[in-house]
């Protein structure tokens, strides 16, 4: 994986798990996913992965 794509692909996937946690836990309204604790796991997965996949790839070497 290159290393900008993996910065890439992990501060979107973090991205995504806090808005998925901020719907889960009711802080963001409008959609079906408001207020369904299914969501804010999904969306805290989410932020470990992106997280980690982001800390690795800031860590890779050339």
């Amino acid at each position: 994986m290159g290393r900008f794509f993996g910065q890439l692909l992990g501060a979107v996937l973090a991205l995504a798990g806090i808005i998925w946690i901020g719907q889960g836990i009711g802080l963001i309204r409008g959609s079906f996913m408001t207020g369904s604790a299914l969501w804010a796991v999904i969306g805290a997965l989410c932020l470990i992965a992106g997280a980690y996949i982001l800390y690795r790839s800031m860590r890779s070497k050339r």
